[in-house]
């Protein structure tokens, strides 16, 4: 592998990574608002949310040890369910803050 495809992966997976964190945060964010406003809906369902966040660390993991022939779909299904993530983040988001 070159020396450029190696950077430009790395610069992908350091995005990912980033983009990952950040919804982490706000993970930890609407789950102490759901926590205070006693919202046990809101509570399972960032209780799920933690349970795809290790799921997705599995998978960062894994697009950074895979191998070429399987990086582009590791790193496309790793996109996806970060979408999904974040996706879920905000609809959760949405309603604490109407709690």
């Amino acid at each position: 592998m070159s020396i450029e495809v190696q950077a430009a992966k790395q610069v992908i997976h350091d995005k990912l990574e980033s983009q990952l964190k950040t919804a982490e945060s706000k993970l930890d964010t609407l789950k102490a608002r759901a926590e205070v406003a006693k919202a046990s809906l809101e509570i399972k369902a960032l209780a799920d949310l933690a349970a795809n966040k290790l799921e997705i660390h599995q998978k960062l993991q894994e697009l950074k040890k895979s191998g070429d022939e399987h990086w582009e779909h590791a790193k496309k299904d790793l996109e996806s369910r970060i979408a999904d993530f974040e996706k879920s983040l905000k609809s959760i988001e949405s309603k604490v803050k109407t709690h």
